[in-house]
């Protein structure tokens, strides 16, 4: 859903753009609170899984693909404000240095598939965990409904937005039935891969998940050789603490996994136009597309100038762009952590009588 230049006006952008800056500040700010010293770095490695991830386009109808928007599974681990930076970070990278949405519509992205992703799947998971049982299989089953929805509401964002400051003359009823339809079916993978990968985190760090705070496990009594449910006797008492396993092993796992996806099984994703792509083709909104700003970029269409060979052209692609976004998604992460601690002043953190 990467919209390019020349699909919405000017004035439409300019204030889109208006909207993507005060909601980065205010994610900014709010991101003091979500991140820690064990949060900080799964951030990062958020950014560059999302970017990777955004690489493998599956196909959803005939001649049609889709890819993940990540706003749902940013959100559900590090937090709705840390989800609005990290997906901001990638849309950022994937603009500037692979000619992948527009320089002028970069607001317009940001507000589309950064903000309206984050905020519907993030308000629909806290409602839903709210009303189901308190498991890490009810977690799992909250980020698949909440990133199934979160996909067609960018959609709806979408064609508003053409609808106030559309290039061209088509009618919005007809622009609104063909996005929302072929983004309900891209929300299907959408929601599978967020529910695959939050109940991969939970089920070595329950603790790292911002969706997952406060998931307790109860502890297990053996009765007449029976694993039963211990008596939950205080809401005060801590829970079961998470298996021990290294923050850092963590994050060199998801690393890998990530450049593999990028470098390697990118290739093999499919080659058919995605679902704003199709609609724009079909319906007649690309007629005034104008060429991107970084179209002579040496990474342009996620390939490396002066290598033919398409397999490796476009992995070495992948595997710098990873690369990128995890160290400019870490340089912001931390950046904003290391203000949350400036910002604590010594009166506090003084807890003396």
């Amino acid at each position: 859903m990467h919209v390019p230049d020349g699909f919405i006006d000017a004035p439409t952008s300019a204030v889109a753009g208006v909207v993507a800056a005060g909601a980065v500040a205010v994610s900014l700010r709010g991101a003091r609170r979500e991140l820690d010293e064990r949060t900080a770095p799964l951030a990062g490695l958020v950014a560059a899984f999302i970017f990777a991830v955004q690489m493998l386009n599956f196909p959803v109808a005939a001649g049609t693909s889709g890819h993940l928007l990540g706003g749902a599974l940013a959100a559900i681990l590090v937090g709705p404000y840390t989800g609005v930076l990290c997906v901001s970070v990638v849309l950022l990278m994937q603009g500037i240095l692979f000619a992948d949405g527009g320089l002028t519509a970069l607001g317009v992205n940001i507000t589309d598939m950064a903000i309206v992703t984050t905020v519907v799947a993030y308000a629909l998971f806290r409602g839903l965990v709210k009303v189901l049982p308190r498991t890490r299989r009810s977690v799992t089953v909250a980020s698949f409904v909440a990133a199934l929805v979160s996909v067609p509401a960018a959609a709806l964002a979408f064609t508003f937005l053409y609808w106030i400051g559309g290039t061209t003359d088509v009618a919005i009823g007809k622009v609104a039935t063909a996005m929302i339809g072929v983004h309900v079916l891209i929300g299907i993978g959408e929601a599978a891969i967020t529910a695959l990968t939050v109940g991969a985190v939970i089920a070595v760090r329950p603790d790292l998940v911002h969706g997952a705070r406060g998931l307790r496990q109860r502890l297990k009594l053996r009765v007449d050789g029976e694993l039963v449910d211990a008596p939950d006797t205080s809401d005060s008492e801590p829970a079961v603490p998470a298996p021990a396993r290294s923050r850092r092993g963590l994050w060199i796992t998801g690393l890998v996994t990530s450049l593999v996806l990028a470098g390697f099984v990118s290739f093999y994703a499919s080659a058919d136009p995605d679902g704003l792509e199709k609609v724009a083709a079909d319906q007649g909104i690309d007629r005034k597309t104008e060429e991107h700003a970084s179209a002579d970029s040496p990474l342009a269409d996620y390939g490396v100038e002066d290598i033919t060979d398409a397999r490796l052209s476009g992995g070495l692609a992948g595997v710098i762009g990873v690369g990128v976004t995890v160290v400019a998604g870490s340089a912001v992460f931390w950046a904003v952590r290391r203000r949350r601690t400036d910002d604590t002043s010594p009166a506090d953190t003084d807890v003396s009588a």
